[in-house]
């Protein structure tokens, strides 16, 4: 008797990963030409390893990880790297007349049939996930011929001659190239190019930890700084003094927008790339994981047609994706949104966006003058950095305009001591503030290795003092998927300071700090360290990272 072959769908409900709602509801969204589990990865309700486990039974394909494995090279002459990248495939093995290769969609038959005319031999596909393929081609394909002539030339036999940084088929624009689309499949922030005596490490900031990727030879150090200031149309001549510059490419098939910033140190040029993926721009604030109270807080003050909203915090805490997601919330034809910021990071559809100069005289506070005369009805302003700034802002949100804007300071009520440090006077920093939230981003416990441990005695103790149980943590036990780590992706804490009349007297009365914190608590309001506790009951992230940016009192 033939045996049926059950349905993606009803594996993944047998084996409880998804309900049969959510499996429904996927089926009815999806488009017409895309895959079911393509579009459950999408939406986040399984996650790609627990697809490939669901593959591999259904299947009967092995799963392979691609983690330190022991590939041969000269297979990579049978299957172009362009082929490779387009198809996301690599080959594993040869045995005999039969080829196996690595593939993230081994359904695909059209693709094997192509590859068995191309190569010659019979195919036989295994799974592995479509970022562990990706790392795999970068890695092994990566390293050109051309790029050993680099590593083996001598210090005094390197000249920076014009040709070989902007030829495309030079070693130098192969190695730029290969690092910048290394840093886009490790899902880096930053890459940070550091210069030392005898050496210049590479180095990615991936979900806010810097790691070393590799390490090049001293004497390749002026190359690579010349051939990335030539692609941010920088000085090349100028070593002595900091330059910013540009940088838009596109790596694989994305758009991607990089921010380029010299700083000379005692070894050379030390140059930081900021990577911001112009396809995840537009983040839904759904999606930015607040607290339901917090979410429901910050939609209400959005909805506001007057007051200053600011969201707070260090550098890389998030603060401009937030921005940016609620300007996307509250953007429709009604109202005119007028932005002002240093520097534009996302362009959004149907927003006027300025840029400040200040060699040419247009600052935050010059440029929010001109705003004011063109009939706004919501700025944003990218950064109150003084007082001038902060006095006009206050003046928009008092004549009409809702205004967003952020501050650095370490949490809510912070905000309001740092704008009277400034000079604001408190009944202005009372009448005009609607609301204020703090935020900082912490990694996320990878899904595809999470494993579940009783609590320590500390961590009993620290939940117990916010009036909480803990009844087990969550840790990554590290796997190919987040590099060992334990960590894939971030999520925000967020703290929503709502600045209602409780609030507004003793601000104005000039009450000393401990005295806002109790009417803060008194309207429940969720701080930081709290918000980080229930990610940690929810199994998101680990108490570790949450004390590394919020502390207990």
């Amino acid at each position: 008797m033939k045996k049926t072959r059950k349905r993606l769908g009803d594996i993944l409900v047998e084996f409880g990963l998804i309900t049969e709602e959510k499996l429904n509801a996927a089926i009815k969204e999806k488009g017409p030409e895309q895959k079911l589990g393509d579009a459950l990865l999408e939406r986040g309700l399984i996650t790609e390893q627990q697809l490939i486990e669901v593959l591999e039974f259904q299947l009967g394909i092995p799963h392979v990880n691609l983690y330190q494995y022991p590939f041969d090279q000269q297979l990579f002459s049978l299957i172009s790297k362009d082929m490779a990248k387009r198809n996301i495939i690599i080959p594993l093995k040869k045995d005999a007349d039969r080829l196996i290769i690595a593939m993230a969609d081994p359904m695909d038959y059209y693709l094997i049939k192509d590859l068995e005319l191309v190569t010659g031999f019979q195919i036989e596909p295994a799974i592995a996930t479509k970022d562990d393929i990706l790392r795999s081609i970068n890695k092994y394909y990566g390293m050109d011929e051309g790029l050993e002539e680099l590593f083996s030339e001598n210090e005094m036999d390197v000249e920076v001659s014009k040709d070989k940084i902007v030829d495309q088929d030079s070693p130098i624009v192969k190695l730029v190239n290969q690092i910048l689309t290394n840093a886009t499949t490790s899902r880096a922030s930053d890459i940070h190019l550091d210069p030392h005596e005898t050496k210049l490490l590479i180095r990615y900031r991936v979900d806010g930890v810097l790691r070393t990727e590799r390490t090049l030879p001293k004497h390749m150090q002026s190359m690579l700084t010349a051939r990335i200031k030539i692609m941010a149309n920088l000085d090349i001549t100028e070593h002595r003094i900091p330059q910013d510059g540009r940088i838009k490419i596109n790596v694989g098939y994305h758009p991607l927008d990089l921010r380029v910033s010299t700083l000379p140190t005692i070894y050379g040029e030390k140059i930081v790339l900021r990577l911001l993926d112009l396809g995840t721009a537009l983040i839904d604030l759904n999606n930015l994981g607040f607290n339901s109270l917090n979410l429901k807080r910050f939609l209400n003050m959005l909805e506001k047609p007057t007051g200053i909203i600011l969201i707070t915090g260090p550098t890389g805490s998030g603060k401009s994706s937030t921005l940016y997601a609620a300007l996307n919330r509250i953007n429709n034809e009604e109202v005119n949104i007028i932005t002002i910021e240093d520097p534009v990071e996302y362009q959004l559809e149907g927003i006027n966006q300025i840029q400040v100069n200040a060699n040419v005289g247009m600052t935050f506070a010059a440029g929010l003058r001109s705003i004011l005369r063109q009939d706004p009805n919501i700025i944003m302003v990218g950064e109150i950095r003084d007082k001038e700034t902060a006095d006009i802002a206050v003046r928009a949100s008092l004549t009409g305009h809702l205004v967003l804007s952020t501050l650095h300071t370490n949490d809510s009520l912070g905000s309001i001591t740092r704008l009277q440090d400034m000079g604001v006077e408190p009944f202005l920093v009372a009448s005009s503030i609607s609301g204020i939230v703090s935020q900082r981003l912490v990694r996320k416990v990878c899904r595809d290795c999470i494993e579940f441990h009783p609590p320590s005695k500390r961590e009993i103790e620290i939940f117990a003092k916010r009036g909480l149980k803990i009844e087990k943590v969550a840790r990554g036990k590290g796997c190919p998927s987040c590099d060992m780590t334990g960590y894939k992706g971030r999520i925000a804490l967020q703290e929503v300071l709502v600045v209602d009349e409780g609030l507004r007297r003793p601000i104005m009365d000039g009450e000393p700090f401990s005295k806002l914190r109790d009417i803060a608590i008194k309207n429940k309001t969720i701080f930081l360290i709290d918000d980080g506790l229930l990610k940690i009951k929810q199994g998101l992230t680990t108490t570790e990272e949450v004390l590394r940016v919020a502390v207990p009192d």
